[in-house]
């Protein structure tokens, strides 16, 4: 592992799991995220994880249009680095997930690393006062969806985005075969380090948020790309804040947000994404690491910079 001088907060701010009735601080709206964006990097997060949500009922939404109003927002009013998720939804097409990232070019995307089960109809059980009539049927559909990120889609991925529009990624692997996966695209000089490798822990479907896990993959992302990559990691649900300690102690990088989980500690809901950038840089803090800027992290990420994208205004 290449262990970077300070760490590295991202903040993924809405998902394309939770849905409006699971929380009254998920933000839905351009303005909500406009407000939510700007807030997690005044408390610290030097890279904000984007998906779109339909305004008007919430439901995760791939148009560049849908993106259009906050991002540029967020561009031009922070120094962040602006990460486009190509994984937007397991309901959404390939070219849907895809669209915003090719619009918009960014210097950071993510890239699902493996098709697999992603199961989060947990909630759909619960007993909400559900605001829309889409939100428990897509939760439950999950059950019987495969999340598809085959070799094919992962190769065309890398040739249009990275090779083509010089955009870096976000690695997201929930096992340990997704590191296999990406020493694959390594080998055949598809991707170029060092390698900005996101785990992921306590998805159902994947694999689980045990501190072996995390050692686990660390050792096998270890032995495939030595110091060709950087750590970060993450922990759905209640995972969220033991996976980002950890990450910490093991000298990796962090991911916090309401994407990945809508509680501040055990029976509070995170008022905002903020809330949970701040409990991080605490304890990063507390354990006598230092917070990385933006353009820290552009430098060692070896990212494009901010005027090479096309978030700004025509």
């Amino acid at each position: 592992m290449r262990h970077s001088p300070r760490v590295i907060v991202s903040c993924a701010l809405t998902g394309g799991i939770h849905t409006p009735s699971m929380s009254a601080g998920l933000p839905v709206t351009a303005q909500e995220m406009i407000e939510q964006g700007i807030g997690a990097v005044e408390s610290g997060a030097a890279i904000l994880h984007l998906h779109a949500r339909d305004p008007a009922d919430g439901r995760p939404d791939p148009r560049p249009e849908t993106y259009k109003p906050f991002v540029t927002e967020l561009h031009e009013k922070t120094d962040a680095i602006l990460n486009i998720t190509t994984g937007g939804s397991t309901r959404m097409s390939v070219d849907d997930r895809l669209a915003a990232a090719k619009h918009f070019q960014p210097e950071l995307a993510s890239l699902n690393l493996g098709s697999m089960n992603f199961v989060y109809s947990g909630a759909a059980k619960r007993d909400f006062d559900w605001q829309y009539p889409w939100e428990r049927e897509y939760l439950l559909q999950s059950e019987d969806t495969i999340f598809s990120n085959t070799f094919r889609q992962i190769e065309s991925t890398l040739q249009m985005l990275g090779k083509e529009a010089g955009t870096k990624f976000e690695f997201e692997c929930y096992d340990v075969g997704h590191l296999y996966t990406l020493a694959y695209f390594a080998d055949r000089g598809l991707v170029e380090p060092p390698f900005f490798v996101q785990t992921v822990l306590g998805v159902l479907g994947g694999i689980g948020p045990d501190l072996d896990n995390l050692l686990y993959l660390v050792r096998t992302a270890d032995r495939l790309f030595g110091d060709d990559y950087y750590l970060s990691a993450f922990g759905a649900g209640k995972n969220q804040i033991p996976v980002v300690t950890q990450s910490m102690l093991l000298g990796g990088n962090v991911r916090v947000g309401l994407e990945d989980n809508l509680f501040i500690g055990k029976g509070e809901m995170a008022p905002n994404n903020a809330a949970q950038v701040d409990l991080a840089v605490s304890i990063m803090q507390n354990l006598g690491l230092q917070l990385a800027t933006p353009d820290e992290v552009r430098n060692l990420l070896g990212l494009k910079g901010k005027a090479s994208t096309k978030f700004g205004r025509p």
